[in-house]
């Protein structure tokens, strides 16, 4: 039934988009208002669908996709870690649920974590190209967009559907488990209800917590000043203090169904309680850190949806949320030292043309506002709001061998700051912009299942209010930042070229990309040092972003109903920012091979990831030195692909390799997860 509800979420047209392995020409991109045949997709995607997820789901966003073909993960520990798309992070990329935001402060910081459960995800899609323009004006980074079914689309055949997941992973000690029960009420009516819980302690690690050269720094301060808590921070291995995590959640919606459309709401709570990885200090008038981050969020979702029968529009969708978030950043005697507050609510209008010959199209507006303040006395931004308004449109033409589209959007923003008395010289006003963005493209259909696709894109992006505003310290990531209300809008112009096939037993895919910004905005470490921190100040450039990823599966032999299947990917991101020098925490080459045999009860697999050094780095910025992992991960379905049970077991890491990711801000105190054995049990009724 696992692929059956894979099937359904397809069919529904919910929103998302890229798969661990390439996948069959006929698989439908659901995240954007008009399905879209991957095949035909103007820029690389990726889908994790329920059988993926069994194998790849992790406690964060990040760590699930990390493994997603120009993905990486900004690795603040395992709770707190957000997609890195093609470089790009933060404000660049958004993180939707089920096509909204996820209304909380994860853009802020790279130690926030997101208010989405991946535990209670059915499918996660990862969307660039004109489509993204209906979720945000940037297309240059893209969206990740969560999908779960807390709103049902379909009313069961059964009288009680049940799905649930059960997993254990070795290196956290790490306990799950999550449930989603739908209940049809008549013939028209349908409640769900789900929840999840994990807990987790200090995640294992393969070797020392610090860097040979934070180690060597350590003893030698030790040296000079006996100071016993340098050489205990140096002796640090073998686990990462701090990391142990706690997080739970439920909800419950309520749909109406019929031919003519259907109508939702649902409630949703999400809390989690994570310790953030100590960046150890190395020199005697350092203060050592150990916070840990209490997170909630209450969300309401309301989904209306009409199929007219006739008219210009065959489906008019409405969908609004409404969430009141809040995270504490707790010290080590437990006491609040900076509190988050944030509430918001997002609305979007979408109307879907009928199509007209080989015209197809989509159009719609969408209004969000958040209130957000920072209270304690590492409060580093003040009191703000945003507003935001859009019109968007998408439009596809299909001449046959030629399929043509385009996208636009028109967005106007509202930041404004109350600032404390003491920032008053700061910042006492607001800023408004309005940004233009439009993207367009084609792919010809050349040869058989063969396809070669381009697309342009211009955006615009608004400067956020903590990109404006920022102007104190900031423990989570100890650093003291500097923010600028004189920001301009931030331009970028990309390129990119996408070639998809395959044949009886193989399938290829293979991008290459190529984006210039203009008014960059990023952060600049001064060399100075505030209230004991190193200081981080916002300034714009012009920057150059290029890439390119490569994926692909061959069927080696087949065995009666046995397949031996090889893959592989590779990707790679190099990024320059003019007059400074390389952009910051930019993911090094990445090459991905695996080989596993596949049937209609057992799946197994292998594999290696390399991942080169990244020498190439920003100003102040320390290298990071490559590795390789080798994976392995066993499937059984006892009753067959199409029944409803599953076992997985996988090993991680198996050879207890000490990595650490470029893109992380702690790399060069918080490596990944050492070796790690991970067992789940699937289950849908």
């Amino acid at each position: 039934m696992a692929q059956q509800a894979s099937e359904d979420l397809a069919l529904e047209a919910s929103d998302t988009a890229e798969d661990t392995h390439p996948t069959t020409p006929e698989e439908i991109i659901v995240t954007g208002v008009l399905q879209t045949n991957r095949q035909d997709m103007l820029s690389a995607v990726g889908v994790l669908s329920t059988e993926d997820l069994a194998n790849a789901v992790r406690p964060s966003i990040g760590e699930t996709l990390a493994h997603l073909p120009g993905v990486s993960a900004s690795s603040f520990g395992p709770t707190a870690s957000r997609p890195i798309l093609r470089g790009l992070q933060g404000e660049r990329v958004s993180v939707l649920s089920n096509g909204l935001g996820s209304i909380d402060v994860s853009n802020t910081s790279a130690d926030h974590a997101t208010a989405v459960d991946p535990l209670l995800a059915e499918r996660i899609e990862v969307l660039r190209g004109p489509q993204a323009l209906l979720y945000s004006p940037s297309v240059v980074g893209g969206v990740v967009n969560v999908i779960d079914r807390r709103i049902p689309m379909h009313v069961p055949d059964e009288p009680v559907h049940f799905a649930g997941d059960l997993d254990y992973a070795s290196a956290a000690n790490q306990r799950a488990a999550s449930g989603t029960v739908d209940v049809p009420l008549g013939d028209k009516w349908v409640v769900h209800a789900d929840g999840s819980y994990s807990k987790s302690d200090d995640l294992e690690i393969g070797g020392f917590a610090l860097t040979p050269a934070l180690r060597q720094q350590a003893l030698a301060s030790t040296t000079a000043t006996s100071d016993p808590l340098f050489a205990e921070n140096a002796g640090v291995r073998g686990i990462l203090p701090n990391t142990a995590s706690r997080t739970w959640s439920a909800g419950a919606g309520l749909a109406f169904i019929d031919d003519g459309g259907s109508l939702g709401v649902s409630y949703s709570h999400h809390e989690t309680l994570y310790g953030v990885p100590l960046r150890f200090a190395t020199q005697p008038d350092e203060e050592q850190e150990d916070p840990r981050i209490s997170l909630s969020q209450d969300r309401v979702d309301v989904r209306a949806e009409v199929t007219p029968e006739s008219g210009f529009f065959d489906k008019i969708r409405l969908r609004w949320a409404y969430a009141d978030y809040a995270h504490f950043e707790l010290e080590e005697s437990g006491e609040i030292g900076t509190s988050f507050l944030n509430k918001g609510q997002e609305g979007r209008l979408e109307l879907t043309q009928a199509r007209r010959g080989n015209w197809s199209g989509a159009s719609g507006a969408q209004y969000s506002f958040r209130d957000f303040n920072v209270i304690g006395d590492e409060a580093f931004l003040p009191k703000n709001s945003t507003r935001t308004f859009g019109l968007f449109t998408v439009q596809q033409l299909d001449l046959g061998m030629i399929k043509l589209e385009a996208g636009a959007r028109y967005g106007h923003q509202n930041v404004s700051a109350q600032p404390a008395l003491e920032q008053t010289e700061f910042f006492d006003g607001s800023r408004s912009f309005d940004t233009f963005s439009g993207s367009i493209g084609g792919t010809w259909n050349f040869a058989g299942d063969w396809r070669i696709g381009v697309n342009v894109a211009r955006t615009g992006r608004a400067p956020s209010a903590e990109e404006l505003f920022a102007n104190g310290p900031h423990a989570g990531t100890q650093s003291f930042e500097i923010g600028n209300p004189d920001f301009r809008v931030e331009k970028a112009t990309s390129v990119e070229a996408i070639l998809r096939g395959g044949g009886d037993r193989y399938t290829v895919e293979a991008s290459a990309y190529y984006t210039w910004f203009s008014d960059y905005i990023y952060q600049r470490q001064t060399g100075d040092i505030e209230d004991g921190l190193p200081v981080y100040e916002g300034v714009q450039g012009d920057a150059r972003y290029y890439g390119f990823e490569l994926q692909g599966t061959l069927t080696l032999a087949s065995i009666g109903e046995m397949d031996i299947v090889a893959d592989g990917l590779v990707d790679y991101t190099h990024a320059t920012i003019l007059d400074y020098g390389p952009a910051p925490r930019i993911p090094p080459l990445r090459a991905l091979g695996g080989i596993g045999l596949e049937s209609r009860m057992i799946d197994a697999r292998a594999e290696v990831e390399w991942v080169d050094s990244q020498t190439r780095t920003a100003p102040l910025e320390t290298s990071t030195d490559g590795y390789t992992m080798v994976n392995a991960e066993l499937t059984w379905r006892p009753w067959g692909e199409d029944r409803p049970l599953s076992f997985a077991l996988s090993a991680n890491n198996i050879f207890d390799v000490v990595a650490r990711r470029a893109s992380s801000i702690l790399k060069d105190y918080a490596p990944l997860a050492g070796r790690d054995f991970r067992i789940s049990a699937r289950f849908n009724f």
